[in-house]
């Protein structure tokens, strides 16, 4: 099937229309979010951008408005239960998540309605991450200090910082999370970064920079010796294997 007429039509009718799509970096900036655990920036991204623009800076998939926005919807469960695979969260339980938001959308006869839906979806699916993450962690300390490090993970935080959230000796923190999560406070939160950095050099075309900033890397240098220390390989190795995979 050739295809060419049917795009260069569309494109040229996206084109008068001053049609423009929304940003790739800036969509898959939420699903980090989501992949992450970071429950506050997720409920951010909808209530400020999502929940107002879903439909907009998006392709026509259907005539019928409804279909259309249900289209988007299935995309958008699929990417998130995808990239939330990726940075850890069962396969099964991931598929069969997204099965079950997609039949309840399916059922749906309002657009609005299937819009409050994904913003349910999201939150689902960010707060199994959250959990994930700080599993092993048993106290509510330690549940909590965890949390803060995942909405805090593109600044530069100390222990000190977050035993002041805590209301707790920085002391006792730094002995506790040793102890409870079998590494150091800036040891996890090093991993984090890195697990995170992975993931957006495989699903975005951020650049390293982009990437170094927006994970509180001090300099793109810094950034590439951290995480060769951790895995072993630079970003720019690490890209290249994992797009020849």
């Amino acid at each position: 099937m050739n295809t060419n007429r049917d795009l260069n039509y569309r494109l040229y009718i996206q084109r008068e229309e001053h049609f423009q799509r929304t940003s790739f970096d800036r969509e898959f900036n939420h699903y980090h979010a989501v992949s992450a655990g970071n429950v506050e920036q997720v409920k951010r991204n909808y209530n400020e951008v999502i929940k107002v623009n879903f439909q907009n800076g998006k392709g026509v998939l259907s005539d019928d408005p409804l279909r259309n926005v249900r289209y988007h919807f299935v995309i958008a469960t699929a990417m998130t239960s995808r990239i939330c695979i990726m940075d850890g969260m069962n396969h099964d339980v991931a598929y069969t998540l997204s099965d079950i938001y997609i039949r309840k959308v399916d059922k749906c006869n309002d657009c609005n309605e299937i819009i409050e839906i994904l913003g349910e979806m999201f939150l689902d699916f960010a707060e199994r991450m959250r959990e994930m993450k700080k599993s092993n962690a048993t106290s509510i300390h330690i549940r909590r200090c965890i949390d803060y490090i995942y909405e805090h993970l593109s600044d530069k935080i100390t222990v000190v910082d977050a035993a002041e959230h805590l209301k707790i000796d920085p002391t006792y923190l730094s002995k506790l999370f040793i102890r409870e999560t079998g590494t150091s406070f800036r040891k996890y939160i090093i991993n984090a970064k890195v697990s995170v950095a992975k993931n957006m050099i495989i699903s975005s075309e951020l650049t390293f920079l982009e990437i170094s900033l927006s994970l509180g890397f001090s300099s793109q240098s810094a950034f590439i010796s951290t995480f060769r220390k951790i895995t072993g390989e630079t970003p720019g190795e690490f890209k290249k294997k994992h797009h020849e995979l």
